[in-house]
């Protein structure tokens, strides 16, 4: 298991703010085309789950306050939460699997727009996922969950016993001689919880994942448009559906897995599905994974291929994260589900303030940079979003200038100060609130609980009209700010 290795006490110095007349002759406020969108910055706040949404995946006041806070600070654009398409209970998640949540959709389009006067371009991001159990009390899993096969009677040589007899057995046997009796699934269902995989051809969903996920994909993204999104980012990252077809570890035998074409072949026919949908004067892109960060996962070569494939497909944009994957999280407790950024590619995802000789900063720029070169090398043009521990203007100046990435995205730093651009084009950058990379957000995000950030959830709290989480403890937004 990965171990950090050293503490980073104090974040790096941001960099000297630019004054106004600086701001605005900086390649970061210069403006960018994503296809059919026009961005007059190259700033983006990347998408975060705030569960903040009802339990049937409706938009909520709270939802809207989040989303209008950040658009004061007038990023060029937002991608709104990962947004489930399948019309099925996911928790306080947003959901776009039916038409009846476009009304809600759209009230936050609204608002957004009316925040930040109309200057932040709107996205959502569009995500599948499987079904993922918590980890089981043994005595439940044994009674109720296990499947008995002829693998495990033969183990114990117990041909002959009735099924229930079995059960009790292995519930009365020490966990070293159970870990020699059960197969591997089984094993990991009973330690980590059930999870299903996009290789588990046995299933018929999961064999008639490719004929059904392109409709899917392309419904949301049409009541998307309908809702006033600007454009939609299909999520093909980290530890879910559509990430999981492009990973190295999918070995698939019906031609959508294997080599590199067979697995980005689901991603391209569920694009093209989408831009058949919502035509060709709308923004559509993607976020993948520039590395995996796993053993036997996808590197930067295939991310280079797949950037390349994408970008000739006609996406509007390309949006880089790293790891976060299942493959390695870490053991949940019984009761907790498996959390896919608690593992060393978890890490990679969101690295915090305790790390590693690298450190947390900026992690992701030159895989990103290594795609951005094939994209090019494709000859397309496409924009290329680059995230991960950028914090200062200096940084992010630094990565455009150098053409690492077109777009900074930055997700922790906009959480602790959802005005950090305004502030930086105003020449105020000393009043930046500077995220000190502590995972404080990570945490809550790992419980489900509602998102915020210690620099800020517990100042004023108790003023007229601020809103506080379900505990009563914190405050759900970031204080105003007052420019001087």
């Amino acid at each position: 298991m990965w171990k950090p290795v050293e503490k980073i006490k104090h974040v790096p110095d941001p960099g000297t703010p630019p004054t106004s007349e600086q701001a605005r002759a900086a390649k970061l406020f210069s403006p960018i085309n994503l296809g059919p969108l026009a961005l007059e910055q190259r700033t983006w706040v990347p998408a975060m789950v705030p569960w903040r949404a009802t339990e049937d995946g409706f938009v909520t006041d709270d939802v809207v306050d989040w989303y209008a806070r950040f658009a004061m600070g007038k990023p060029g654009a937002i991608v709104v939460e990962a947004t489930g398409i399948r019309d099925i209970p996911s928790g306080p998640l947003l959901r776009i699997g039916h038409d009846r949540f476009v009304p809600g959709l759209r009230r936050l389009v609204d608002a957004v727009r009316e925040s930040s006067a109309g200057e932040t371009r709107l996205l959502i991001q569009l995500i599948d996922f499987l079904s993922i159990r918590r980890r089981p009390e043994p005595a439940k899993y044994f009674a109720k969950f296990l499947q008995v096969n002829e693998h495990i009677r033969k183990k114990l040589k117990a041909e002959t016993w009735p099924e229930d007899q079995i059960r009790a057995h292995l519930a009365a046997l020490p966990e070293s001689e159970i870990s020699a009796i059960l197969p591997a699934r089984e094993l990991e269902s009973l330690r980590m919880g059930a999870r299903e995989r996009v290789t588990d051809m046995d299933l018929e969903h999961i064999r008639n994942l490719p004929q059904v996920l392109p409709g899917l994909f392309a419904d949301a993204a049409r009541r998307a448009r309908d809702a006033g999104f600007h454009g939609v980012e299909l999520h093909y990252a980290h530890a879910y559906t559509m990430a999981s077809f492009l990973s190295a570890i999918n070995d698939r035998d019906d031609g959508y897995g294997g080599a590199k074409e067979n697995r980005a072949r689901l991603p391209l026919e569920v694009f093209a599905r989408v831009r058949r949908e919502v035509g060709a004067d709308y923004c559509v892109g993607c976020r993948f994974l520039s590395d995996e960060c796993i053993e036997g996962g996808n590197n930067v070569e295939d991310a280079c291929y797949f950037g390349a494939e994408f970008a000739r497909a006609g996406m509007d944009f390309l949006s880089l994260s790293r790891g976060g994957k299942f493959e390695d999280a870490q053991q949940p407790q019984v009761g907790g589900a498996a959390y896919p950024y608690t593992g060393k590619s978890g890490y990679e995802c969101m690295p915090g303030y305790i790390s590693d000789q690298r450190g947390p900063f900026g992690r992701n720029i030159q895989p990103c940079a290594r795609i951005r070169q094939a994209v090019r090398a494709a000859g397309c043009t496409t924009p290329v979003v680059v995230v991960g521990g950028i914090h200062g203007f200096q940084q992010a100046e630094g990565i455009l200038q150098r053409e690492e990435a077109d777009i900074i995205g930055a997700a922790r730093q906009s959480l602790a100060d959802p005005d950090w651009f305004l502030k930086i084009r105003r020449g105020q950058g000393d009043q930046v609130r500077v995220c000190e990379y502590t995972n404080y957000c990570e945490g809550l995000d790992q419980k489900h609980k509602q998102v915020t950030c210690q620099l800020w959830d517990r100042l004023d709290k108790d003023a007229v009209g601020v809103k506080k989480s379900i505990d009563g403890r914190r405050r759900l937004t970031a204080p105003m700010w007052t420019p001087r």
